[in-house]
């Protein structure tokens, strides 16, 4: 074939620049482009063999990649269907690339350059990221066709003659740039290869050592796999995660494609996004794993793989939320996770009760986040009381409605974010009968309000937002011993004890088997500082001061014995002991109160 020169058919003046410019931020991804093309065309010969259309030997259907270092060269080449010269002509020297200014000016600001290869088919182009030049040489699986070389030096001229090639198939060679010589780093190469290639369909062979598991488990039919297959795919996705509790394979092919397999990790009670990501592919390629669009946010705690051939490699933000096959990929996923979680819960109830701590924050921010997940989850999601037994939303209503029903005929569930510090709470609750709900979960903040906000007449209160005669109200009188002017004068007492200005004091009828002095935070008051530090809308509540409610045993002997001391000072000094017990029962007393405290009880117990 006679040499030819000529001139890259483009609608702009210079388009490596452009890709330079406005692609370098990711220029390792120029790897993954070369090596998937590579990939493709080796598919196509398969197919094209097996269709009788290819009869020589299809040979070693493997991508090689190599560095030389002293000619500052990364080669790829494989054995697949290979290009004439008018192939190269047409594929390579003429690019779609009308509007390229304009797209470049209307997208500038909308942080989705570099998905420009993704829109125009640049594929190849993206060599020119790390090459100051490239070339190709191909031998097309036709017979009779003389194979091709082709290059080009980063400008739009190029020069195409015949090449010395008799293997089927093509190898692109870029000559690497001063400023992108990590690329001929074996380590460098090896890491972007196993982030992009690790699963791609044809082996992938670089310093003799084979790249990438073609046959990844979610390709394969759930028909033919066993757990142990499940656990050691899992492991070879997150080496140091421990083996998760279960999992769901994915496999649609309408009305759009979807293959995957995403595992529920064993969740130590946080929101972890960040140090297990799903993974999502298109026909095995690695796109990203930001896949915040693709997969419902509360689902981002699951792990695993999800691979579409409907998102494009060079996928941007908008195309994602714009896209009506990833919405409809996102409902689906949605769907068979609430599924699998019905039918684990159908399976074996046991089982899934010893699941639920791990999987339980998952299922909460799921119906919180979502009015659709709320009405799959809710007859599966599970309430653990203190003493761990675990009721349904039904089960626990039936449960408390009759002890635990206010005179409006509101029913009140009663909780604990900590059994430790609020003991003295959960046992003066559990002396009426009452029944105490953990709820100690980052979340669970919003999955009670979410809770109040479903469920019909109920109320849920923290175990120490009041007294345990209080927090439910029956209407029901305990007679005080003390008379209205002996309530008021315990009252100064212990207002003169606390010299505090957010504390409110009151004087009550109580069991005297309760403690003397009962220290709460009112409900209402406790939600919105939690909110407020959980940066929710009530940002000017976490600069606000606590405001308490003291409640003062009028029954209990103590208040007697304050109410009967010989002098103001003993009055004084007792209420302060009875009021810093209360404190110590709430860790409000800290530092030098702490201190004067426990000096206080050495005294008293000395004399």
């Amino acid at each position: 074939m006679v040499e030819e020169k000529g001139t890259i058919s483009i609608n702009t003046e210079n388009i490596f620049p452009i890709i330079k410019k406005f692609l370098y931020s990711d220029h390792e991804i120029f790897l993954r482009e070369l090596v998937s093309n590579a990939v493709d065309a080796t598919q196509k010969l398969n197919r094209l063999a097996a269709m009788g259309e290819y009869n020589q030997t299809v040979g070693e259907q493997k991508v090689k990649v190599t560095i030389d270092a002293e000619n500052k060269t990364i080669t790829i080449s494989d054995h697949g269907i290979g290009m004439t010269a008018d192939e190269v002509k047409k594929y390579i020297n003429q690019i779609a690339f009308s509007g390229a200014t304009e797209f470049l000016e209307k997208y500038k600001d909308k942080g989705d350059e570099k998905q420009i290869i993704g829109h125009f088919g640049l594929g190849f182009y993206s060599a020119f990221m790390v090459a100051g030049k490239v070339e190709i040489f191909s031998k097309s699986y036709q017979e009779g066709t003389e194979a091709v070389h082709w290059v080009c030096d980063g400008s739009t001229q190029f020069e195409i003659n015949t090449a010395d090639k008799a293997e089927t198939g093509t190898d692109v060679v870029l000559h690497i740039n001063e400023d992108s010589l990590e690329f001929l780093e074996p380590h460098r190469v090896r890491q972007v290869l196993e982030k992009y290639c690790k699963f791609l369909p044809v082996e992938i062979e670089f310093e003799d050592s084979l790249i990438n598991n073609p046959a990844p488990l979610w390709t394969k039919s759930p028909a033919d796999l066993t757990d142990e297959d499940y656990l050691k795919f899992y492991h070879e996705l997150y080496p140091m995660a421990e083996d998760p509790l279960f999992w769901i394979h994915l496999n649609v092919d309408y009305p759009f494609n979807l293959t995957g397999i995403l595992y529920f990790p064993k969740i130590k009670n946080e929101l972890d996004f960040n140090r297990h990501k799903i993974q999502l592919y298109s026909r095995q390629v690695f796109i990203t794993d930001e896949v915040k669009d693709v997969v419902p946010e509360f689902l981002m705690l699951l792990h695993g793989v999800i691979d579409s051939p409907d998102i494009p490699l060079n996928v941007s933000r908008s195309y994602l939320q714009a896209d009506a096959n990833v919405k409809k990929i996102n409902n689906h996923i949605t769907k068979k996770v609430a599924d699998k979680l019905q039918e684990l819960f159908k399976k074996d109830r046991k089982a899934y009760e010893e699941k639920f701590d791990s999987i339980g924050l998952f299922v909460k921010y799921g119906m919180v986040a979502e009015d659709k997940f709320y009405d799959r989850a809710k007859d599966i999601v599970l309430l653990k009381n203190v003493d761990n037994e675990y009721f349904t939303l039904d089960e626990y209503k039936e449960k408390v409605a009759a002890n635990q029903t206010d005179k409006d005929g509101t029913v009140t569930y009663i909780y604990t974010t900590d059994k430790g510090k609020q003991d003295a709470f959960i046992q003066s609750a559990k002396k009426k009968s009452y029944d105490v709900l953990e709820l100690n979960g980052p979340l669970d903040n919003h999955f009670v309000n979410m809770l109040e906000s479903k469920l019909e007449k109920t109320t849920i209160k923290r175990v120490d937002s009041d007294t345990a005669d209080k927090i439910i109200n029956k209407d029901e009188q305990i007679e005080s011993v003390l008379s209205e002017d002996e309530q008021n004068k315990v009252k100064e007492i212990f207002e003169r004890a606390a010299d505090s200005k957010n504390m409110t004091f009151t004087v009550e009828s109580m069991s005297p088997d309760e403690m003397p002095v009962t220290i709460t935070l009112p409900e209402f008051m406790r939600r919105m500082k939690d909110m407020a530090a959980m940066g929710g809308g009530y940002a000017m509540m976490g600069n606000m001061p606590d405001q308490y409610s003291v409640a003062v045993n009028a029954n209990h002997p103590l208040t007697d014995k304050i109410l009967k001391a010989e002098t103001e000072e003993q009055q004084t000094s007792l209420a302060k002991q009875a009021l810093d017990l209360a404190r110590l029962s709430q860790n409000l007393l800290t530092g030098a109160e702490l201190t004067g405290f426990i000096k206080r009880s050495v005294d008293m117990v000395a004399q």
